[in-house]
């Protein structure tokens, strides 16, 4: 088996348009939530998100090809450029054994209603030439692909807000069993419309606060559904050899990865939260975590009534006693829940918190909920030096992962 670590890292975020800028304001715990700009509300139920500020395409994507983007893949094309960079692979590694694994849980949603509109108010002739290619959930994939001549494996997950983990796992066991040098990983998402909007306000998933400090509240006790985020999440994974060889920076190894289902309800977690524990311990057990190591969680912390008790019932169910010595956060408080990107965006948190030794809050948490009383690093950041860090995502489906870093030694 070969070993497996990340060596390069790029984002887009509601609190950042790089790396450095969004890990900054996580740490200074700023609020990236604010009253939504792209599209008139007043039509709509809710009033808040966390859209991406400034973000400029063009320093990514030439002009004449923006028309044939969804927004989602510009996002993702922007963080893996970055990631790519960072990593400086190219022209370091095989084209055949370079691979991708990014997905997205909605894919080209803007596209998808912008040619919906389209359609309704001019009929067929309106529909753009590239709608198909542009909504389809593989495309930040290929896209990205073609981009890098990664010629390799490549995996496109959907499986909602789980996706980007999902993808960091599975190019995790891709490199593990031989089967890549290395892969660009993580999610991306751009769903910020009326219409996803509306249907997420309809089922009663989002936050109806209008007030932006008051709407993305995990583990408060009054919180009351998620708010709607944006952006992208890349890791650079690699095998350990082939980027000491190359004498890669290596931010942290990929030590576990935890993959299971509740097969219970297709929006409700289950109460008993066996599958979620479950995704826990096959992570923890797979990097065989020690009970005297320093752990940190990035939990998935949604800010809903029932994922944050349910997720704080798997932590200990999984950790036994351990829990409450364990740093937990939800920087979903700061960026809202950027659904198939987040599991990369959050990862990418968890390894820098690792190797900075900086544990970024879970901010506006005022009223803890009695269910939810483990350490969620409330309102300010802290220095720890930790020996391992996780992520945790939990999706619509039932869909339960976790990934597990470690310092190289």
């Amino acid at each position: 088996m070969h070993r497996v670590v990340v060596t390069g890292l790029g984002c887009v975020t509601p609190v950042g348009n790089d790396v450095e800028s969004t890990w900054q304001n996580m740490i200074d715990g700023v609020c990236g939530i604010d009253y939504i700009k792209s599209f008139d509300t007043s039509d709509s139920k809710a009033k808040v998100a966390g859209e991406l500020k400034n973000f400029d395409p063009l320093k990514y994507i030439e002009k004449r090809e923006l028309r044939k983007t969804d927004l989602y893949v510009q996002y993702a094309i922007a963080a893996a450029q970055q990631a790519v960079d960072d990593s400086e692979i190219i022209g370091n590694i095989s084209q055949e054994r370079f691979g991708v694994y990014v997905g997205s849980g909605i894919g080209g949603m803007s596209t998808f209603y912008n040619n919906s509109v389209n359609y309704y108010t001019g009929g067929s002739r309106k529909v753009s030439p590239y709608f198909i290619p542009m909504m389809i959930s593989n495309i930040a994939a290929g896209q990205i692909a073609i981009r890098f001549k990664a010629k390799g494996v490549c995996l496109p997950v959907v499986t909602a807000c789980s996706t980007g983990t999902h993808e960091i796992g599975e190019a995790y066991l891709a490199i593990k069993h031989g089967m890549a040098d290395a892969i660009i990983a993580g999610g991306s998402e751009a769903t910020i419309n009326p219409l996803t909007v509306a249907g997420f306000a309809n089922c009663k998933a989002l936050s109806l606060s209008e007030d932006p400090n008051r709407a993305s509240i995990p583990f408060d006790k009054n919180r009351n559904g998620f708010v709607l985020g944006e952006g992208a999440g890349m890791l650079v994974l690699e095998e350990y050899e082939h980027a000491k060889n190359r004498g890669a920076k290596i931010y942290a190894e990929v030590v576990g990865y935890g993959n299971t289902c509740d097969a219970y309800h297709v929006t409700q977690p289950d109460p008993d939260s066996e599958g979620s524990a479950r995704a826990f311990k096959l992570a923890f057990e797979d990097a065989n975590l020690q009970q005297d190591e320093k752990l940190y969680i990035n939990a998935h912390g949604t800010s809903t009534p029932l994922n944050d008790k349910g997720e704080t019932k798997a932590i200990k169910i999984a950790l036994g006693q351990k829990a409450y010595d364990t740093l937990i956060s939800s920087t979903k408080s700061m960026t809202g829940h950027m659904l198939g990107a987040t599991g990369g965006v959050e990862a990418m948190v968890a390894v820098l918190a690792l190797k900075n030794g900086i544990i970024p809050p879970t901010i506006h948490l005022e009223e803890p909920d009695e269910l939810c009383d483990l350490n969620y690093v409330p309102n300010k950041s802290i220095k720890a030096d930790i020996d391992v860090s996780a992520s945790s995502t939990l999706g619509f489906g039932g869909h339960n992962a976790v990934i597990v870093f470690r310092k190289v030694v």
